[in-house]
């Protein structure tokens, strides 16, 4: 069993440290989540999205299908039935014409990337949510408001928020609390204040509540001592140097730092950065997918 773990640790859990230490991650840039099917004799692109409980839109996405003729022997690239992509923006583009080409709509986009605006530059970089993503119109600050309702925040408290990304795919608040505990030696566990989930070992936008913001106490997510101090830290689980954040990470996200700096922290001063911008030089955390430059737009200092 111990054995068992610490191959784990190595393989998986360092990679968080890669996030607090600024260890290189690789980079892939497309879908996630995707699998294949070979086309037989009589099935229809209908009937196989079907099969894999996907959509049509997504099957020609994930296939750069133009239309619905397929054939015998063909393979197909099956992505899964909540995939994301990042869009490369390109010269004559509008939200309008993009959503459209993807069988999504401005709205589900400027959600998944955290815009309240329609404005885009060519070679900008944006994530096209699938259109049977769940981010849209879902709450997931249920128990957040619930716990955060019963705390004493002294005003002041809290100066920064800062966005993470935890460099692996796995994992959940339980088990990065008890890797900063017995393996990095923190006291108080849990480097972060809130963890978001990817889907795999806590729901895909689940934010978990760490145990540093039910104390109130410091957090350990940066080297900066003084952010370390003064700074929320919200992690969500995935390496973004190689893929996007999932629709319902960047919703929950984004509603989660909405209602900090809005409810929580109402007319005070809040800085909003990411792990690199703290730490210069030292981290790629939160990886090159995390749309930064539109989430400072949407939350300016």
């Amino acid at each position: 069993m111990k054995k068992t773990r610490r191959i784990f640790l190595q393989k998986g859990l360092w990679a968080t440290a890669g996030c607090l230490l600024g260890l290189p991650m690789g980079s892939l840039l497309g879908q996630v989540g995707a699998g294949s099917h070979t086309v037989s004799r009589g099935e229809t692109l209908t009937s196989i999205a079907a099969l894999h409980k996907t959509t049509i839109n997504d099957l020609r996405q994930a296939n750069n299908l133009t239309g619905d003729r397929i054939r015998v022997g063909q393979v197909l690239r099956i992505p899964s039935a909540q995939a994301s992509v990042v869009y490369r923006i390109r010269p004559g583009d509008t939200l309008g014409t993009i959503a459209q080409r993807h069988g999504t709509t401005v709205q589900a986009i400027q959600r998944a990337n955290g815009m309240n605006h329609t404005r885009i530059i060519a070679g900008q970089e944006i994530i096209i949510p699938s259109t049977g993503s769940s981010a849209i119109g879902q709450n997931y600050l249920t128990e957040v408001i619930s716990v955060t309702e019963r705390l004493n925040i002294p005003r002041g408290r809290w100066r920064w928020i800062v966005g993470h990304h935890s460099g692996i795919e796995r994992g959940n608040a339980t088990s990065y609390d008890r890797y900063h505990r017995e393996d990095r030696r923190m006291e108080n566990g849990l480097a972060y204040h809130f963890v978001i989930g990817s889907g795999l070992d806590s729901g895909r936008g689940q934010i978990e509540i760490g145990s540093r913001w039910r104390r109130q106490i410091q957090g350990g997510h940066v080297r900066n001592h003084q952010v370390n101090m003064e700074g929320i830290g919200i992690c969500l689980v995935g390496n973004f140097e190689r893929r996007a954040p999932h629709p319902e990470q960047m919703e929950a996200f984004t509603q989660l730092v909405n209602y900090l700096r809005n409810n929580v922290l109402r007319g005070q001063p809040v800085t909003f950065a990411v792990h690199r911008e703290i730490d210069r030089g030292r981290t790629v955390c939160p990886g090159r997918h995390f749309p930064i430059q539109r989430m400072h737009q949407l939350f300016p200092s």
